[in-house]
Parts: structure tokens; sequence; C-alpha cells
């Protein structure tokens, strides 16, 4: 047995002076705090692949752009509620120019991220219908989203999509809706943590049972352009990013600024309303705000008591990059293609290892480099094998807080490791295996 870069006994004492009882449970930032403490303890530098925070520099011109705003003064004046008219605008080009989608800059809303987005939506669209109950999450999914629901007091639904891809989605995704209990659903695209990309065939399938059970579509698209299996950079031409409201008329799409645009720390997103939805009439909605038009509901009742708007110098920053990027000036896919240049060397390291990809399959084809990647060891519970790669300076999270069936898994990030750590954390899964060999392994 070789010694481990870090002793079993420190993450156990760790464990406990975080409160964490249950490794494969435990929440993101839990995780965070866990890996942040034990560094501190060692002094060894983890390989860490627990969050999801971008590894590229924010673009200059939303930099220039907020300097710019700060200077002229805008720190002392409260934001639009209804957000910044440049940012709006530009908001509505980009869904034109990068998704084909005409929608009203009214209906362009800026957020604090897009946490703030998902949980205004919950307060609004989740509310429309007393005679419905919550949200159907199309999981795999990101887990702080489940846990808004239940802190509104909400109920949620949810299943993995791994085993019912193409046509098979409809049947299992109408067995849900024709309960008529479901008020909306929610999918990231790519997918959080999986990293499998719906098709066309797939949403139009979420689409039209939408339309027809008179569901609301929430369209996370965090990871915007990130399936790099298909360059949809060029504003204005195809092929688009794929979206969901080709086939609805009540949707909402979740862009953030966090992954695609590496803006993670200033918390900005735009929430795109389809004109249809914005204007809708729900009688129900009077219960809690002073409107029953959803839209305005959503602006002066969920986002101005959430925040009463965004920051107002973040709003330049964000519109000057959207404009670059519509402008052609600013091609913030070929940025974020570093994070699937990394997963391909580090899937690549962990497989070589025995290690297995999870979601290895995109119905047909392997599964994209991207952002994430699942991985899991022979004889090992997802909850087992992330106590043990802690002890190899090596951090995840557990696939069980994603909604995921496959319990042996974890969830792995590429973005934090930088490319002179790929050596390291070599030498630690080459520990890792001599320590846990195969039973059909030959040393």
């Amino acid at each position: 047995m070789i010694n481990t870069p870090i002793n079993n006994e420190i993450v156990r004492k760790a464990k406990e002076a975080c409160g964490v009882s249950d490794l494969g449970k435990a929440g993101i930032r839990e995780i965070v705090k866990l890996v942040n403490t034990i560094e501190r303890e060692t002094g060894v530098e983890y390989i860490r692949m627990e969050m999801g925070v971008p590894g590229l520099p924010a673009a200059d011109v939303a930099i220039e752009a907020e300097i710019a705003a700060l200077k002229k003064g805008v720190a002392s004046v409260y934001p639009d509620i209804e957000g910044l008219p440049e940012l709006k605008n530009e908001g509505s080009r980009f869904a034109k120019l990068f998704l084909d989608l005409d929608v009203t800059p009214e209906h362009v809303i800026p957020t604090a991220g897009s946490m703030m987005g998902g949980m205004a939506t919950f307060m609004v669209a989740n509310r429309n219908n007393h005679k419905k109950e919550g949200t159907l999450f199309i999981d795999p999914g990101f887990p702080v989203q489940k846990s808004q629901v239940k802190i509104l007091g909400q109920e949620y639904q949810s299943f993995d999509v791994y085993n019912f891809r193409g046509g098979k989605l409809k049947d299992k995704l109408e067995s849900y809706l024709k309960t008529g209990r479901v008020s909306t659903i929610l999918f990231s695209n790519p997918n959080n943590p999986s990293w499998v990309c719906l098709t066309e065939e797939e949403l139009e399938i979420i689409g039209t049972l939408a339309r027809k059970y008179d569901v609301i579509v929430i369209e996370d698209l965090a990871y915007f352009g990130m399936d790099f299996r298909v360059d949809c950079s060029l504003p204005g031409k195809p092929p688009y990013q794929p979206t969901v409201s080709k086939y609805c008329d009540d949707y909402i799409i979740l862009v953030s600024g966090s992954k695609a645009f590496s803006y993670a720390g200033q918390r900005i997103a735009i929430m795109i309303i389809s004109d249809h939805l914005f204007s809708r009439r729900y009688p129900d909605l009077r219960r809690y705000y002073s409107t029953d038009i959803f839209g305005r509901a959503m602006i002066f009742g969920a986002v101005y008591s959430l925040s009463s708007g965004v920051t107002h110098s973040v709003q330049y920053g964000f519109a000057a990059v959207l404009k670059a990027v519509n402008e052609g000036r600013y091609n913030f896919v070929k940025e974020t293609k570093e994070y699937g240049r990394k997963a391909a060397i580090m899937k690549k390291l962990f497989t070589e290892h025995g290690f297995n990809i999870v979601y290895d399959m995109d119905i047909d084809k392997p599964i994209a480099d991207g952002f994430y990647f699942t991985i899991s060891y022979p004889g090992f519970t997802g909850t087992q094998l992330l106590e043990t790669l802690l002890c190899y300076g090596i951090s995840a999270i557990g696939l069980d807080i994603t909604g995921s069936d496959r319990h042996e898994g974890l969830r792995a990030c590429v973005s934090q490791i930088r490319n002179e750590q790929m050596s390291v954390l070599e030498q630690r899964l080459n520990i890792f295996r001599m320590n846990n060999p195969l039973k059909n392994q030959v040393e």
C-alpha cells in the first residue's frame, strides 16, 4: 500500500469539523469548504473538480465598460428594475443572432446570475395555477434548483433522462404531464452534470407536450454554445444553439454570464421570456402579486422583491460583451473551447487508470468534451469513491445530489485545473490505481 498524499484521518477530522456526515449527499459549497479546510491544514493543493468556477479571464471589453460606468457615477444611482436598456437591446439581438429567436427587448430581464433567474421563475411560474404543484426536472441537473423549489414550499418531480433518449422521451415525459399537476419543466442543454445534449427531436417532444398540457418550459442555457461538436459561434449564421423555443409558446430561457462569458464574479444573467408568456394573464397570480400579467408579476413582484434589480455597473459590462459578440468582435465559443481541450486530456487520464465515464454516450455517439464529465471506478459507490479520492488530493461531487440514477458516479469539472496540474493528476491516479487494483489488472 502506497501512502496517499492526504492521510485519511485528516479527511475524517475535516469532515467532522465542517459538519459533513455523508459526502455523497454533501452540497457543492460544502465540498468546497471541506477541501479548503484540508488544503489549509496540509498545504497540499487539490485537483479541484467540485465546483464549476470559470477558469478563463473575463473579456476586457466587459471590464472596461464596467469601469467606465463606475467612473460615470452609476454606483450612486439605483438601476432600473426592468434592466438597462442597452443590455435589454443587446440581449434581444443575441437571441436573434445565436438562437434565431425573435423576442422583444422589453421581455429580456437582467438577473443577478441564473440562480436568481431560476428563483424568480419558480416564484411566478409555479404559482400561476392553484391546481398545479411545481416543477418537473429533466435530470440529472443542478442540485441547487431543487433546493430553491423546496425553500419556496413547492413540490417537484424528476427523472433521469439518460435511459429515455430520442423518441422514448415522449411517453416518459407525458406520464408526468398528463397528471395535470406540473407547472413547469426545467432542463439544461448541454446538461450539467452529464454533458448530454438534447437533440432537435427531443426538444420538439418537450415543446409539443408543454403546449398540449399548458406547461411553461424553463430552458437553462448556462453552457451556451459549449457543445463543441457544433460551431455556433458566428452571429446570424447557422447552426444556432438548439432551443425548445422553436416548439412552444410559453418559455423562459436563462442565459448566464458566468460560464460562457467568464463573468461569474459579477453575478449577471438575462432571463428571456417569450412574448406570448410575458403578456399572458393568470388570475391565480393575484394570490401573490398585484397583477395577473405574467411579465409584470415577474419584474415588479419577484425580481423587485429579490434584489431590486441588478448591480448597475455590471449591466454595462455585460451589455458591452454581448454587443461585441453580436457584432462578431468577440468569439466567446472560441474562448471556451479550452474547456473541451482540458476535458479530453482528463478523461483520457481517468480511463487509462481504470475509471469509467458514467454518462459516456449521447444517444449513438460519444459524449462531447466540455465543462463537465462523470466518472466511476469498479467496486466503489459514489460516496466511497469521493471519500477515497479526497485522500489522493482529488475532489468532485457525488451524482446522488443531481437526481442521477447512477449512484456509483461523481461529477468532475475541468475548469479549475491548470495545465501544469495534469501531470500531478496523473501521478495521483497512478497511486490510486496501484492501491486499488482491478480484478483483471495485471501489475
